[in-house]
């Protein structure tokens, strides 16, 4: 194969996973990247570095090749960075659950996930907008609203194996309240029920590998709008540990719809998260951004056909 050299930007976390990479891992993944005739200029995110303005020098230096080699929280503090510029984001995933590359068709195994930023396809996917209160921020994978919100920083600090965190994830559990929601899909769909946790995810894979949308949903110009009702905590936490092992039917008290645009208020109040960083409380206004984002993707990943009108904008995928 005739390649040409391209220069890429390799985000690189050691921290990544349960219990982290050593960094001489970098040399293997630069290594395999050269083969590639992939010209890496590597950087390690460490605790309190400037990962957005490193990856803004390297825009403005010319390069469009972002490669990260971490988890979801990396993978996704570089991608926010990366929406509506001509950049290509490329993924090595080392992370805990990798959803986004399962997600995208991206192995596990690193010189494979490596040859496909240069044997796969460039694709656009979609990006959620999500603003609560002054807050306005992306989100690739999901939006949580309520329980899910209120458990998910002690719960990721367990998987990471800080088993410390164990009484916190129990304490929030226990003081979370089930609240009585209101959503408006698309300005016309009315939606009332009550309920622990909401869901609008713009991936087909969120959490512990929960399948929560087709598997084009990443750029199928739709959210998955989820309403887990009528259901106790400890109901959506066996519901939960089902969908872990892969077993059991859907929940019929699960709401599965779909939208361009979502309005929710809920009361009492209920915490928002948007691909684990939290918003606060209140009314909650997420609409998707159509193929907002360029991303390496598998060649046997389906991609959404495009909608009316959407032709012509494609025409600068590559």
């Amino acid at each position: 194969m005739n390649l040409r050299r391209v220069r890429a930007k390799l985000i690189f976390n050691p921290g990544a996973g349960a219990t982290g990479k050593s960094p001489v891992q970098l040399m293997d993944v630069i290594h395999e990247m050269q083969t590639w005739k992939l010209v890496p200029e590597a950087f390690l995110v460490e605790a309190g570095c400037d990962l957005l303005g490193t990856v803004q020098d390297a825009l403005a230096r010319g390069i469009r090749m972002f490669v990260v080699c971490g988890g979801d929280g990396t993978i996704l503090a570089v991608a926010g960075a990366l929406i509506g510029t001509r950049a290509t984001l490329g993924i090595i995933p080392i992370g805990t659950q990798n959803n986004m590359a399962l997600s995208l068709g991206i192995p596990a195994d690193i010189p494979a996930a490596i040859a496909i930023l240069r044997t796969g396809r460039r694709i656009k996917v979609d990006v959620g907008l999500a603003g609560c209160g002054q807050i306005v921020r992306p989100f690739l994978l999901a939006c949580m609203v309520g329980l899910a919100s209120a458990i998910f920083p002690s719960a990721d600090d367990i998987q990471h194996g800080n088993l410390a965190r164990i009484g916190d994830f129990l304490a929030a559990l226990v003081a979370s309240p089930p609240a009585e929601m209101h959503l408006v899909l698309d300005n016309k769909q009315e939606v009332h029920t009550q309920g622990h946790v909401a869901l609008v995810s713009n991936m087909p894979y969120i959490g512990l590998h929960f399948q929560v949308g087709a598997a084009a949903a990443f750029n199928d110009g739709l959210l998955d709008v989820l309403l887990f009702t009528d259901l106790s905590k400890m109901e959506l936490l066996g519901y939960a540990a089902q969908k872990v092992v892969g077993g059991g039917p859907e929940d019929p008290r699960i709401q599965h719809f779909q939208a361009r645009r979502v309005d929710m208020d809920t009361h009492p109040a209920m915490p928002v998260m948007a691909d684990g960083l939290e918003l606060g409380e209140g009314p909650l206004h997420i609409s998707v951004q159509r193929r907002a984002l360029a991303v390496m993707v598998g060649r046997s990943v389906p991609e959404a056909l495009p909608g009316p009108g959407e032709m012509e904008a494609q025409s600068d995928t590559g």
